[in-house]
């Protein structure tokens, strides 16, 4: 068997593995990256193609590089649609947003990581993890059908949703958060496709519920004749059929008669809170692999190049201090990662607990009573920023879902104290554990106030 030794290796051309590697090979580290798709196909991944944020990334790729795979820059709010309840709701998103083409923009990432460098290993399914004495030391697989080994001082794990690396590896020794199962993330399909006139909503980001199961729809336009169109259940919920579920939608909207498809992919996405840690002796996750997503809306390709940047630079921090084995030098990546967006996501998976919890027509009541911009705060910001007139104003409107509006009242409430606490996340390995006691008693409360059963 073949074995290759570097610095760095890296699972998933990504957005995260990308990132990292760019950061990488830019200060002067060898680093692989290997990927199991071909040259060809890397790059395309399932993605809605939404971008928020589009104005701000880590500079090893800025935008001015990204900018050709911006399709849609004229998209500036959500649109939530509740057809059955006679609801269209328009939702302001802060911040500069945009509509790309997710193939283009993979490999612009693809090309400046290879410029910048990093070497790209294509056609390698990983199979296995090698450890010794509790440290990752890199990994085995196949490339192009043949046995091949990794040896690296560091391994970034950008293998995407329920990463086999999490699988193969022990991580008995280490805080890596091992809580995780299918029931916390979403089946997803999506097709891309050509229609004979423009929208009219083609500055809009469509968003709708599905008429079975826990399901969502979403029409995002890349351009006013390309649209983006997709579905996804939660894996906790009885599945969906869904091609033929997203083609039923599709038959009921006139702008869509006569569509062509241009591109279809499936996938499965996070729908849960980030990772309590996502670091271990000689190993760091980074990206979907870490659940380094919004688990509302799923968007994650701006926090997935952060946290390629933060594991670039805590593992060239734990590779210059010969401290590779130790889990306190790679421990900053989790506090960075927290503070930057994994506390806010963390408050946010309260809010899809609740929607979990309660029936389309109580939700889609709520969506029709409350103003968008409150509806934004919480979806962008991880508090709703609910006072008690508005609460009352709100009660008012849903006055057939009394109980829901106040629940949901409570909810926030229980949002912001476990934001709260997340300000208290621990600077080492030593505080995690009395931190995780803390936070599971405040998720506790949620699911008591909820109703919903146990998600982690």
């Amino acid at each position: 068997m073949k074995t290759h030794t570097v610095d760095v290796a890296i699972v998933g051309a990504g957005t995260s593995g990308c990132y990292a590697a760019t950061t990488l090979a830019r200060a002067g580290y060898d680093t692989v990256i290997v990927e199991r798709k071909t040259e060809e196909e890397a790059g395309h991944i399932a993605c809605g193609d939404a971008l928020k944020g589009a104005n701000k990334f880590p500079d090893a790729i800025p935008k001015s590089e990204l900018e050709p795979a911006f399709t849609n820059t004229d998209v500036d709010h959500g649109r939530f649609e509740a057809p059955s309840q006679d609801v269209e709701l328009d939702i302001p998103v802060p911040g500069e947003l945009a509509v790309i083409d997710r193939y283009t923009y993979g490999r612009i990432l693809i090309d400046s990581a290879a410029d910048a460098g990093v070497e790209f290993h294509y056609d390698t399914v990983v199979q296995d993890v090698t450890q010794a004495d509790g440290r990752v030391t890199g990994f085995t697989g196949r490339r192009e059908g043949e046995p091949v080994g990794y040896e690296a001082e560091i391994v970034i794990d950008g293998a995407g949703a329920l990463s086999i690396l999490q699988d193969k590896a022990d991580f008995s020794a280490a805080t890596f958060d091992t809580n995780v199962r299918y029931s916390q993330f979403s089946s997803a399909y999506r097709e891309v496709l050509e229609v004979e006139e423009p929208v009219e909503w083609d500055d809009a980001l469509v968003l709708k519920p599905t008429k079975r199961s826990a399901g969502y729809l979403w029409y995002f336009p890349r351009t006013p004749t390309e649209i983006n169109v997709g579905l996804g259940f939660q894996m906790s919920e009885e599945p969906m059929k869904l091609v033929d579920d997203l083609r039923e939608d599709i038959s009921e909207r006139p702008e869509f008669e006569n569509a062509t498809v241009k591109d279809k992919l499936g996938a499965a996405l996070p729908t849960r809170r980030t990772y309590d840690s996502a670091t271990a002796p000689g190993y760091i996750a980074a990206g979907d692999s870490a659940a380094h997503v919004n688990p509302i809306s799923g968007g994650g390709i701006a926090g997935a190049a952060y946290a390629g940047k933060y594991a670039a630079e805590q593992a060239m921090h734990a590779i210059e201090h010969d401290a590779v084995g130790d889990e306190d030098e790679l421990w900053a990546y989790n506090t960075k990662v927290m503070e930057h967006f994994g506390a806010r996501y963390a408050a946010l998976d309260v809010y899809n607990i609740f929607a979990m919890s309660y029936g389309i027509d109580d939700l889609t009541a709520l969506a029709g009573v409350l103003p968008g911009q409150q509806i934004a705060n919480a979806l962008y910001s991880g508090s709703s920023g609910m006072s008690i007139p508005l609460a009352l104003k709100t009660a008012w409107k849903a006055r057939g879902h009394l109980d829901t509006v106040y629940d949901l009242y409570q909810t926030k409430g229980l949002a912001d104290r476990l934001l709260d606490h997340y300000g208290s996340y621990p600077d080492s390995p030593a505080g995690i554990e009395p931190w995780r006691a803390e936070r599971d008693a405040i998720m506790d409360d949620v699911y008591e106030k909820t109703g919903a059963t146990a998600k982690y």
